[in-house]
């Protein structure tokens, strides 16, 4: 097992854990956004207005978004479990 070939597969690893977090915190943030416009256009200043909103957000991010980040982790797992063999070569 090279370097390299090591390099790759953790190189993929953490590009998969950066677009799974960016596909459930994204939905979030915007939400967050929303709410910070709206709060400096009436003047509300209220921290817990905006966190029931974001949960939700990220709550139904995760049930949408649930079954293709389960298959993208079985994906990789199983690339890394049949490439083993292949590697101690």
């Amino acid at each position: 097992m090279t370097p390299e070939t090591v390099i790759g597969i953790f190189g993929q690893a953490l590009f998969l854990v950066v677009v799974l977090v960016a596909a459930i915190i994204v939905p979030s943030l915007l939400v967050g956004l929303v709410i910070s416009v709206f709060q400096a256009a009436t003047q509300i200043n209220e921290q817990t207005l905006s966190f029931l909103p974001r949960l939700l957000a990220t709550l139904g991010t995760i049930m949408i978004l649930g079954p293709w980040i389960i298959q993208e982790l079985i994906d990789i797992s199983n690339f890394i479990f049949e490439t083993i063999s292949y590697l101690t070569r």
